[in-house]
């Protein structure tokens, strides 16, 4: 009989008794969407603890993506990591507007900022970077080139929830910043996501925007789409709330521990923590060198799975290789080396607040092996 299935992810899960409590509010009050009672909470408790002005609440992490372009009145041509979810891209794509690939840097598996100047066309109008495992990239530098070429700036931190640098909320970086709370997220709300925008004004459009457009019972103000978040969802959120942290740092003693162990092992690469930076520990990749290692990354996942053991290949294949993309100028492999050999290299290790002392004995076996 085979061990027990080790998960790359478990979902952090409110306690019950306490959400049945808040569900029974719900089925009082009959108000079970369109901005309740709980929906404003979650955002306002969302604030305080991102340390950001406004927020405004989604059924998923993809639509805050598709409404920033919106908001913003992006065309043209975007440029972009292909180094990423999916949902980055597609994103741009279903806006009418070119994504445009420029490679990443190791460091953090975000954009390479040296990269982007020379990617910028006059059709270019703006930039869509990604804090890649909740790393933070270099919005800084970033930030300066758009501001040189007026361009602007949508933030996909869906990996990042949490995330600070010197105190400063990584959440609060670009014009507009997209944020996950996807179920396989540190923080989540089964499925959903936010928008974090700078001024009120640009909230409540954007609220517009994801409730139809409508402004008022019979003014529609913009073509807007449902993409609201349920009352139920903004509940489970907020007991998620209440116990993120402690999940946080358990998973920073699994990282402490996949670090202590394979530190000193020829060919296997990890991410440290980064000088002043507040990490989630979302994800815990590994980047294989064959030649060092003694076997490929493939030969080690499938290894992996066969021990039950379920690493993930994220991001394998790089999104610039899926057959819509592939026929972009800016998708060849010889214009992004660095996340072509990133993308062949890494697992992304088991990683969350339920991992026992044995989970990780027999994963870090394994690899050791």
């Amino acid at each position: 009989m085979s061990e027990k299935q080790i998960t790359v992810t478990s979902p952090l899960l409110p306690d019950l008794d306490e959400f049945n409590e808040m569900l029974k509010e719900i089925w009082a009050s009959k108000w079970i969407t369109n901005m309740g009672q709980f929906h404003q909470q979650l955002e306002k408790e969302l604030c305080q603890y991102l340390k950001v002005p406004f927020i405004s609440l989604f059924t998923n992490g993809t639509l805050p993506l598709l409404t920033a372009l919106q908001a913003l009145h992006i065309t043209g041509e975007v440029i972009t990591t292909p180094y990423s979810f999916v949902a980055t891209t597609h994103s741009i794509w279903w806006n009418g507007c070119r994504p445009v690939f420029v490679d990443i840097e190791e460091e953090t598996c975000g954009i390479d900022p040296d990269k982007i100047e020379a990617a910028i066309t006059p059709k270019t109008t703006a930039i869509m970077p990604v804090s890649c495992y909740g790393k933070p990239c270099k919005m800084d530098e970033i930030q300066a080139i758009a501001d040189k070429y007026g361009l602007k700036v949508i933030h996909d931190a869906a990996h990042a929830f949490g995330v600070e640098v010197d105190g400063e909320s990584w959440a609060s970086k670009g014009d507009m910043i997209s944020l996950s709370f996807h179920a396989t997220k540190v923080y989540n709300t089964l499925e959903g996501g936010a928008l974090v925008v700078k001024d009120e004004a640009t909230k409540k459009r954007i609220d517009f925007l994801k409730n139809f457009g409508f402004a008022g019972e019979t003014e529609v103000v913009a073509p807007g789409i449902n993409s609201k978040m349920d009352e139920v969802r903004a509940a489970y959120g907020l007991l998620n709330l209440k116990q993120v942290d402690e999940a946080i740092e358990k998973r920073r003693q699994v990282a402490v521990k996949y670090r202590n162990a394979l530190r000193n092992v020829p060919g296997i690469r990890f991410f440290d923590d980064m000088p002043g930076v507040r990490h989630n520990y979302s994800y815990f990749p590994i980047f294989i060198n064959a030649e060092e290692y003694g076997q490929t990354r493939d030969e080690l996942y499938f290894k992996m799975r066969e021990a039950n053991v379920l690493g993930r290949r994220y991001f394998y294949p790089l999104i610039s290789t899926f057959s819509t993309y592939r026929s972009l100028p800016s998708a060849g492999a010889e214009n992004l080396p660095v996340a072509t050999k990133v993308a062949n290299e890494v697992i992304c290790l088991p990683m969350h607040h339920e991992l026992s002392q044995n989970d990780l004995e027999r994963t870090i076996d394994i690899i050791l092996k």
